[in-house]
């Protein structure tokens, strides 16, 4: 229930004029409420003033619109309104630009102290686009577009009020930003080749323009590894803390371009390379040496605890790269990574194992010599486990069978995926008795059981058989309502079971930032 103090800011933000009015001589604590009431209810032209008059140093997005005392909707939690970000970045703009015109910096600014729009709490919208809302790739777009148009007008007024600015030598005084003067918009941004130039070009005016640009977490998909490294090299290094390489294709040559630029992240935690079209199995003496600057890196990473190494073909070598991480992972995937049996192993005894809340190793096969081990790995990982994703990995029922005694000790997972593995009715119902018994789960993604197909399925059935032949719908619905009265005997209706890839699954829990 939301609280008086939001009601009555709901009320005073309902007329712009009157608002704006007010604004002076509203108390500063009010607007926190005052700026979340706009933002729920899309007052963009009160959220533009609001901002513009902010009272304090740091406008923090995720601690004004969590749930609080006054309002018990959850806001950051949702995709981002494309008209309310936009409102943000104008104030912002209209406050520098104020202070710009009125020459604030050596007079003043008892009221006019904002240091820090920090907006790295926002959600991405994933891949479901929506006319309200902005995603991130356009986020970035934006914030970068109204640095440089700061820049520009920052150095057109610094042009034009040089002599009024001289110091006592007659020379211009250096730089056109004055310590007192920045603003610095921490965001997530997210880089491909169509932002690349206009990205660059914002943290490039960002050392000497009144708004500058920090990277929290870096998205770069599709970039060569020198506009990779160009964009690396203009980063914070002490606010960076996430970097993902996605789709560039690099292979171990062009990541050996990158690595030595990861290490002077001090704060970096979290390292995703997947898709790099990294191959271990077929090596020249190029490509050798290049992983051998790999394991060097990561050797070189005191702080990373999420690493993401999906698709990348590394056959045996496992030990060599995750032996070195100075810090037990929290989040691994290796989808799609041919294990085997020496790499699984490895996980199993490794200082990683008791530690991990979220492992992913979908596509690799847990029918044969890879299965002992992975039941190893939950056993060990069984108090931390969270997130578990073993999506196309040949499991049956008999796979299934041998690893959910380890799977019922995972107390704190919440996430289980099974999702296209050739598992029977049978089989799905007995995953379900012990996803029962674990109180904190709550999501279970299952493939559709195989005797649930029309008659002709081929077996073993391949990932391919299972999308091509068609579903006896009748038969799934019988096993819907047998799964759905395993939930209601067992007073578990809170869990959710679906046969759909779920994206919507947070991950707030791992805490990794």
């Amino acid at each position: 229930m939301n609280s008086l103090v939001f009601f009555c800011a709901q009320k005073v933000i309902s007329d712009h004029a009157s608002t704006r009015k007010a604004l002076d001589y509203i108390p500063h604590e009010i607007y926190p409420v005052l700026f979340k009431a706009a933002f729920l209810d899309l007052r963009t032209l009160v959220l533009r003033d609001v901002v513009q008059r902010w009272p304090f140093s740091v406008l923090n997005f995720s601690t004004i619109l969590k749930r609080c005392k006054h309002c018990d909707r959850d806001v950051i939690r949702e995709k981002p309104n494309k008209q309310c970000l936009q409102a943000v970045i104008m104030g912002v703009k209209d406050y520098l630009l104020n202070e710009l015109r009125q020459n604030r910096v050596l007079t003043n600014r008892k009221h006019r102290s904002l240091r820090v729009v920090d907006l790295t709490g926002l959600q991405d919208d994933g891949d479901r686009q929506d006319a309200d809302t902005i995603g991130q790739w356009s986020r970035t777009v934006a914030l970068a577009k109204a640095c440089i148009e700061i820049s520009r007008t920052s150095r057109r007024d610094e042009y034009n009020s040089s002599k009024r600015r001289k110091g006592k030598s007659g020379a211009p005084v250096e730089g056109a930003c004055d310590s007192q003067m920045c603003v610095e918009i921490h965001a997530n941004l997210f880089v491909t080749g169509n932002s690349y130039g206009t990205v660059k070009d914002a943290l490039q005016v960002g050392k000497t323009s009144p708004l500058c640009l920090k990277c929290r977490d870096l998205r770069a998909e599709e970039l060569s590894a020198k506009k990779t490294v160009s964009i690396l090299e203009l980063l914070d290094t002490v606010v960076l803390r996430k970097i993902e390489l996605r789709y560039n294709n690099l292979g171990l040559c062009g990541l050996n371009t990158v690595f030595p630029y990861l290490p002077m992240f001090v704060n970096l935690i979290s390292l995703k390379l997947p898709y790099s079209n990294i191959d271990v199995r077929h090596m020249t003496a190029e490509m050798e040496e290049s992983f051998q600057n790999m394991v060097s890196m990561f050797s070189q990473l005191p702080n990373v605890k999420e690493l993401n190494l999906a698709s990348s073909r590394l056959s045996g070598r496992i030990r060599e790269l995750l032996s070195v991480l100075q810090k037990p992972l929290e989040s691994l995937e290796l989808a799609y990574c041919y294990l085997l049996p020496t790499d699984a192993t490895y996980l199993a005894n490794s200082h990683h194992a008791p530690f991990l809340r979220k492992l992913d190793l979908s596509g690799n096969n847990l029918s044969d010599v890879l299965l002992g081990p992975f039941c190893q790995i939950l056993q060990q990982a069984s108090n931390s486990l969270v997130y578990l994703d073993i999506m196309e990995c040949r499991v049956m029922d008999r796979q299934l069978t041998s690893f959910l005694p380890a799977l019922r000790h995972c107390s704190q997972l919440q996430y289980f995926s099974c999702f296209c593995n050739p598992i029977s009715s049978q089989g799905l119902k007995a995953l379900l008795h012990t996803a029962v018994q674990l109180a904190a789960l709550k999501i279970v993604v299952h493939p559709i059981p195989v005797d649930c197909y029309e008659e002709g399925l081929p077996w073993p059935p391949s990932t391919y058989d299972l999308i091509d032949y068609s579903i006896n719908q009748e038969k799934l619905s019988r096993v819907d309502a047998e799964l759905n009265e395993i939930r209601l005997k067992a007073v578990r209706t809170d869990i959710v079971t679906t046969v759909e890839l779920y994206s919507d699954f947070s991950l707030d829990m791992l805490q990794l930032y």
